[in-house]
């Protein structure tokens, strides 16, 4: 049995001791209290699972606080550098360092860098960093008590491979978002191309041979060696870039790289089907969608922004879904989890454990009238709290009676619908057509069946938790309504086209009072080439959410935003 690598954070217990990661008990999972039995076991992932009322899994494993605090911490970590050492995606860290260095004076490499500018978007370190969009840990703050210099990219740290220290990318590629300089955990990420980087590298780094590659950078044999593996396994990857930036293909990159697997119950590489995919619908449908916030997971009882995922532990599918679309061998995988059981342990903690940021901690200048706000709960409760959930506010609590105005605007619980459900409001069901393109394959392989995840596509979507709904814009799951004035708007009045950036500066990348983009572009981001938004294409449908908001009139409208922001 392979040690554990993730033990690094004291105070957390020891490993469990028996069986594998899907068994009640395990030998190398999380266990803060010393029992013997994993902690995992006091979750329920199974289908018929509801959240007793007014309640939440925000502390998933019941674990205490300083072990809660602690595991969270350690996932934190896991977010940062990809855990998986038996991915089949790994480029060596130091030649790529030396590839790709800002300060590269080798008149082979500055050749190299001029030839990935023109296949790639980009040609060095901090280029590669922003064409992804990676969050930074600031110079203020470090990242969720992790001890990361400023400066450091999220989302590329150093995994380890077997061939020695790599680079993927990791959750935090699309999980940790950057708002107005600050990460967030959990917050997507506006402006993600880790799918448009997989689909791009398909062609780029097969096209350095061994032998260029080592004369580059001085590579060693070993590591060679991985970039030689990695190359092969991106003929096992099917990729496909997002409609516009802001968007993700997942979805159909596990799909096209199922297809271009045997088709039996491990998936097993074979390169002549790599070479000769099955057909998908998905090559052609467009089923992108937006990267969902952590933070609401606590409240659900099925995943992804559909809720096709109808039973297990979201985040086993989550290390399935993404080694797939990295062409990994699946028995590898299997064990990969049995051995590191802990890194699943953790990384589920903090997925649940995350929460929203507050507007008062971003706008300490734009106070919240409360009136307006508890003005618009009302038309909150009238017309959205059926679905969305009804949020219990301080201010309706006698103990916050004289508290101060930022207490009182918390929100101390959600009675969110239990079980979760999905409904067709009117939204584009593009997202259905590519779940039901490959839910049969999904539900048929041996490590989904170990895990528990039944998938199950759906006519709609989920009516989502609507925490840190303020900083969530663009909205829909298709990131096809850019404010919540526009949102609040029947479909016939929404914008048919925008721009999509990032949410750097909060004075010109953000409209306060609509809430998402502003109504004009900065002009770096229509320079942009994907940047443009056209809800008119394929998948990216603005229509939908009109029976909510049929006469709402300005008044009330801007209540509700009030509101909103408060939650």
């Amino acid at each position: 049995m392979r040690r554990t690598r993730w033990g690094w954070i004291a105070g957390l217990g020891a490993a469990c001791s028996a069986d594998p990661v899907m068994d009640p008990d395990c030998s190398s999972g999380l266990d803060a209290d010393l029992d013997g039995v994993c902690d995992r076991t006091v979750a329920d992932f199974s289908a018929g699972y509801a959240n007793p009322p007014g309640t939440d899994r925000r502390n998933v494993y019941g674990l205490d606080d300083a072990a809660l605090a602690a595991a969270r911490r350690e996932g934190a970590a896991v977010m940062h550098a990809w855990p998986v050492d038996v991915s089949g995606m790994a480029l060596p860290w130091v030649p790529m360092q030396t590839l790709f260095a800002d300060d590269a004076t080798d008149p082979l490499v500055r050749a190299s860098q001029s030839a990935a500018r023109v296949a790639l978007g980009f040609g060095t370190w901090s280029e590669m960093v922003g064409f992804l969009g990676l969050p930074i840990v600031p110079d203020d703050a470090g990242f969720e008590g992790l001890d990361l210099p400023a400066g450091t990219a999220l989302g590329a740290g150093v995994m380890r491979a077997p061939e020695g220290d790599a680079m993927s990318f990791s959750c935090a590629a699309c999980h940790v978002g950057s708002l107005f300089g600050r990460p967030v955990l959990g917050l997507a990420n506006k402006t993600p191309r880790a799918n448009h980087f997989f689909h791009l590298g398909r062609t780029f780094f097969p096209a350095l041979s061994e032998d260029v590659f080592r004369d580059l950078t001085g590579a060693t044999d070993a590591e060679v060696a991985m970039f030689a593996r990695t190359g092969a396994n991106l003929s096992a990857v099917g990729t496909k870039i997002p409609s516009h930036l802001g968007l993700d293909t997942s979805l159909a990159q596990v799909a096209l790289s199922l297809a271009r697997r045997a088709d039996d119950a491990w998936a097993t590489p074979d390169p002549g089907v790599a070479d000769n995919p099955r057909p998908n619908v998905l090559e052609t449908a467009i089923a992108d969608s937006k990267v969902m916030p952590w933070w609401t997971v606590k409240h659900k009882t099925r995943w992804l922004a559909d809720g096709s995922i109808v039973s297990g532990n979201p985040v086993f599918t989550n290390f399935l879904w993404n080694e797939l679309g990295r062409g990994t061998d699946l028995v590898a995988l299997g064990d990969w989890l049995d051995a590191e059981a802990r890194v699943s342990d953790v990384l589920t903690v903090t997925v649940f454990a995350s929460e929203p940021p507050a507007w008062s901690d971003f706008f300490p200048d734009r106070p919240i009238d409360l009136a307006a706000a508890e003005r618009g709960q009302d038309t909150f409760e009238a017309r959205c709290a059926s679905c969305h959930g009804t949020p219990r506010k301080a201010w309706d609590d006698p103990a916050f009676d004289g508290a101060s105005p930022e207490d009182r605007l918390r929100t101390l619980a959600l009675d969110y619908p239990s079980p979760t459900p999905v409904m067709d409001v009117g939204t584009d069901l593009g997202r259905a057509v590519g779940m039901e393109a490959f839910a049969a394959a999904l539900n048929g392989l041996a490590l989904s069946q170990r895990m528990g995840t039944v998938v199950e596509p759906q006519r709609g979507y989920v009516p989502p938790p609507l925490d840190g709904i303020w900083a969530r814009w663009p909205y829909l799951h298709n990131g096809s309504v850019p404010t919540l004035c526009a949102l609040l708007s029947p479909a016939s009045e929404r914008p048919s086209t925008f721009y999509a950036g990032p949410a750097d500066d909060r004075t010109t990348d953000f409209d306060a009072d609509c809430v998402g983009y502003p109504a004009e572009a900065p002009a770096a981001w229509q320079a942009v080439e994907d940047a443009r938004v056209d809800t008119t294409r394929e998948g990216l449908s603005n229509a939908g959410h009109d029976a909510m908001v049929e006469e709402l009139d300005d008044a009330a409208r801007s209540d509700l935003i009030a509101f909103l922001k408060t939650l």
